[in-house]
């Protein structure tokens, strides 16, 4: 089928309303926007409690850092090998280039193990990727809006666990736990069993600590429960803490640790890190007296490790001269351990072979938090501030001048196409939204336009046009047609417990006044008078997209300090915005949040492809020239003042160049080299299976139904770092 793009000036005439236009009034007041600015000295968000305070959870930070260093890159975390570094091993990404291929990602729709080949054909699991085969979708012209060549919803991802269900884990007979494996009825090669694949493309970890949340879909939660990645949301969640000599069970609300909250879904999830049914209390019990990378040489010389390692100059050996559970007690408060009961914390599940399992201690019960909070800690040392465009000097316009003409060219470029209306602050993010709002209220001219007003607050969601119309969405996420939108929900998802996961579908309830469908904190602090595009204002006439005093408003209740518009600082009654939404036809109460996801940052962007949340691009050429031609797709939560049709980059082959220069020049060198802080142990990394999409070979030691692995061999390197460069994605590519 021929499918075409709907036109821009259609939409924008569609959108334009009487008394003003509010997309095009955007576009205009946002003319160039904010300069892109450094990385160093920017605030990374604090988390209260965590580290200050007269009884802190981590007494020790830099052994809580070993210890997530640790954590990070053991592959006995896994229940078959897996590594949170497997995923991460590529300037924080992921870059194997065999059984990486997702059919359908989240569209559910799989077929027996194979399926459409991006070429016509079909492809099995542990499939090759090749150069020609991206983009997945293919347009005849790739500068500008034309008929699609080829349209596909497969995801490049993460290869991941066989899953299986859990028995037990292992204490010293290895590190692959006990689970009884079948072969799976997608990710299989006649009747052997492959590894599964992730739904979404693995974001790199690097600057990940700036993010207010993480995942593509926002799930991993600002606020850390200590056992979940579903903040506040799961009310289950809690720590147990020792009072004498007794222990209670708390609630945890750690903000700005979304990393934590990251850190703690993989190692359970079955078809990344774990069988099905494994507990991270389980995990706990796993790891507690194993030496960490037992089985894993660590260099001499690691920034971190180095100190606790077993090699010498000259002879790398495996493993650390301590364990975990020494790591554990050396880092965080007793409290959340010194207990010796065991009882109260649950125990395992029974199974065949052991029908009473032993209970859970209070050390194995607390491992979540223990391992949520030391990967955060880690991966908060993963700041690469350092590119050329952060050490270059700046003119009075903070232009910064020691890049090349050509990268100074691609800046401005970067700018007049709106790149950095998304891609916004030192991070090259939205999604940094503590960061961004501390650097304005400390210096309004921080990102160098007085024209472009940025929020001095935290307001986690914006108002946008879209072509589903003006509404609501979670800052630091967009819809770029990237796919349509039945693909993949994105933050329109929903959470474990049904709840909306975008706070803008709550900051609809909570205008109308239904509290209880508000889960998170931070939805009832937006402040109406910062909102791009207001939901009331305090005029007598009547408005299609807004309310105005002639529907009945009252004055909001936050705080008015340094508000962007106080005519803006209102919003509906809670009666008036009950019947607009309850409108089938509203204007006013939209959230357009189908098909969004989190705005990566754009740092190191050269090495860590592949780019998309659904890894349909393998270069940033095929990225640039997807923006020229304004997407593929024009889904309902599309942001059409954001990504359109850019006739400058559609024609003139220089400007693109000088746009790619200008994105290389956010390489950190010590990213590209692996030097401290971004050095690491040695890693045995599954890529794919002997044989190919046709035939696997047999012989895996986790049982008889399963394909051999076979593994990249990332050696240990030092805080010196490596002496060849990381490539970029598609170099790594066969064509």
């Amino acid at each position: 089928m021929i499918a075409y793009s709907t036109s821009l000036a259609r939409i924008l005439a569609v959108a334009c309303v009487p008394l003003l236009c509010l997309g095009t009034m955007f576009q205009a007041s946002a003319h160039l926007g904010p300069v892109p600015v450094s990385l160093k000295g920017a605030p990374v968000p604090e988390v209260p409690g965590l580290l200050d305070g007269p009884d802190p959870i981590v007494i020790d930070k830099r052994k809580a850092i070993v210890l997530g260093k640790a954590l990070f890159w053991d592959t006995a975390v896994g229940s078959d090998g897996m590594a949170c570094a497997t995923c991460h091993f590529h300037a924080g990404a992921d870059a194997r280039v065999k059984n990486q291929i997702s059919p359908t990602g989240k569209g559910m729709v799989q077929s027996g193990g194979m399926y459409e080949r991006m070429d016509g054909q079909l492809r099995g699991p542990n499939s090759t990727l090749r150069r020609r085969d991206f983009p997945l979708t293919q347009v005849s012209d790739p500068h500008r809006e034309s008929p699609f060549v080829r349209v596909s919803d497969d995801v490049v991802a993460s290869a991941g666990t066989f899953g299986g269900v859990f028995r037990k884990v292992h204490l010293d007979e290895g590190s692959d736990d006990d689970c009884r494996h079948a072969g799976d009825p997608v990710f299989h090669v006649r009747s052997l069993g492959t590894r599964r694949i992730m739904q979404r493309n693995a974001p790199t970890v690097i600057n990940a600590v700036f993010n207010h949340r993480n995942f593509w879909d926002g799930r991993a939660n600002n606020v850390f429960n200590g056992s979940s990645e579903w903040g506040a949301r799961d009310s289950a969640a809690g720590v147990w803490v020792r009072q004498g000599g007794a222990v209670v069970r708390e609630r945890l609300n750690l903000v700005n640790s979304a990393l934590a909250s990251q850190a703690v879904a993989p190692a359970t999830d079955p078809v990344e890190m774990s069988c099905e049914g494994r507990t991270l209390a389980d995990l706990g019990r796993k790891l507690m007296w194993r030496r960490p990378l037992e089985k894993q040489k660590v260099h001499w010389n690691d920034s971190v490790l180095g100190a606790y390692s077993m090699s010498t100059p000259g002879n790398l050996a495996p493993g650390l001269n301590t364990y975990y559970v020494h790591l554990v007690r050396q880092a965080f408060n007793p409290k959340y351990w010194s207990s010796g009961q065991r009882g109260p914390f649950g125990r395992p599940a029974p199974n065949a072979e052991d029908q009473v399992p032993l209970a859970y201690n209070q050390f194995e019960a607390n491992f979540a938090m223990f391992f949520g909070l030391a990967l955060q800690l880690y991966q908060s040392t993963l700041v690469s501030d350092d590119s050329p465009f952060d050490r270059s000097r700046r003119d009075a316009n903070l232009i910064p001048i020691d890049l090349t003409a050509s990268e100074i060219r691609g800046m401005q470029a970067f700018r007049v196409a709106h790149c950095n209306l998304c891609h916004i602050g030192p991070v090259f993010t939205a999604a940094a939204v503590d960061t961004n709002a501390r650097l304005v209220k400390s210096n309004p001219r921080a990102f160098g336009n007085e024209t472009f007003t940025i929020s001095t607050t935290h307001n986690v969601i914006t108002r946008t046009p879209t072509f589903k119309g003006t509404g609501f969405v979670d800052t630091g996420f967009a819809s770029t047609g990237v796919g349509e939108d039945e693909w993949d929900p994105g933050l329109a998802a929903q959470d474990a417990f049904g709840n909306p996961l975008s706070y803008s579908e709550q900051y609809l309830e909570y205008l109308t006044g239904n509290l209880s469908g508000v889960r998170d904190a931070a939805v009832a602090e937006i402040r109406p008078c910062d909102l791009q595009v207001p939901i009331a204002m305090s005029l007598n006439n009547n408005h299609p997209l807004f309310f105005t005093r002639a529907n009945g408003i009252q004055p909001q209740a936050q705080p008015l300090t340094d508000c962007r518009s106080l005519t803006s600082a209102f919003v509906p009654l809670p009666e008036v915005a009950s019947a607009e939404l309850a409108d089938p036809d509203t204007k006013r109460m939209l959230s357009v949040v189908d098909s969004t996801f989190k705005i990566p940052t754009l740092r190191n962007v050269e090495l860590t492809g592949p780019f998309m949340h659904n890894g349909s691009m393998a270069s940033l050429e095929e990225v640039i020239e997807f923006y020229a031609r304004g997407g593929n797709f024009e889904g309902a939560g599309k942001q059409f003042g954001f990504v359109f049709p850019q006739p400058e980059l559609e024609m003139d082959a220089g400007i693109r160049q000088d746009l790619l220069n200008f994105l290389k020049s956010l390489t950190d060198e010590r990213v590209r080299y692996e030097r401290a802080p971004f050095d690491h142990p040695e890693l045995a990394v599954v890529h794919g299976h002997a044989g190919d999409g046709y035939r696997t070979e047999g012989g895996n030691p986790l049982g008889p139904d399963l394909s051999r692995d076979e593994f990249l061999l990332i050696p240990a390197v030092g805080a010196e770092g490596r002496s060849e460069p990381l490539e970029p994605f598609e170099r790594l590519l066969p064509w």
